[in-house]
């Protein structure tokens, strides 16, 4: 036991060193583009065209499938059975967004309050919210994403029944919907409108149901029962 949770604490420590570092590298990356394109701000609406090179909008697009490459990679990495690599991946996509915006405020002084309204990512099209939205995403990811950590530590797997993958299914796709509502209106020129927070919320509910019961309802791997004793399923 002592064991586990001893490397388990080493690799938290190296997850949370590379989402903090990938988050100042983002950060740094979006405060470069935009003063090329002469927007000094991460986000600018009515959106700005990407300029003379249309290979900018490939670019960006590329960049950020790239990001989610990068950290499902480093949770696939680190996570050594069942779902832990997804865990990790959680674990690292919300430390690495929270601290995008806290290097960001360091760099530019955006965002001034949690308030300001974020594009939020362009595939398949552009994501609006308020920055406190995703921040709320992120800490629920870190949260929930160690709660399975510890869960398998412990010798407690965590189960992903159909009731948990439909719950989580549904509170992401509500989620995703709150964020992608005022994309015509941005795609046509527009200035962001009234975010469907209550919309996010019920997303945020029912996926955090589906995650609780997951973690909660683990087995017992057969390295932590009694010997000759199978495992139990919940």
């Amino acid at each position: 036991m002592d064991a586990r949770r001893a490397g388990i604490t080493g690799r938290a420590i190296a997850v949370v060193a590379f989402a903090v570092a990938m988050g100042y590298v983002e950060a740094a990356a979006v405060v470069y583009l935009r003063a090329a394109l002469g927007q000094p701000a991460p986000a600018t609406f009515p959106l700005q065209q990407a300029g003379p090179d249309e290979r900018l909008a490939l670019i960006e697009f590329g960049r950020e499938i790239a990001t989610l490459v990068m950290l499902t990679g480093v949770g696939w990495a680190v996570g050594r059975r069942g779902w832990e690599w997804l865990a990790w991946t959680a674990v690292a996509f919300g430390i690495w967004d929270i601290t995008y915006y806290g290097w960001l405020a360091v760099f530019i002084g955006w965002p001034a309050s949690v308030f300001d309204i974020d594009l939020l990512f362009l595939v398949p099209v552009p994501w609006v919210g308020p920055v406190w939205a995703p921040v709320v995403v992120s800490l629920a990811l870190v949260t929930f994403g160690l709660l399975a950590v510890r869960a398998y530590a412990t010798g407690h797997e965590p189960v992903v029944r159909g009731r948990d993958a439909v719950a989580g299914l549904l509170g992401g796709a509500l989620v995703l919907a709150s964020f992608m509502m005022d994309a015509p209106n941005i795609l046509a020129g527009g200035q962001p409108g009234w975010f469907p927070w209550p919309l996010f919320a019920a997303g945020m509910l029912v996926a955090s149901a589906g995650a609780l019961d997951a973690v909660r309802g683990g087995r017992a791997s057969r390295a932590h029962t009694p010997e000759g004793a199978p495992a139990a399923r919940v």
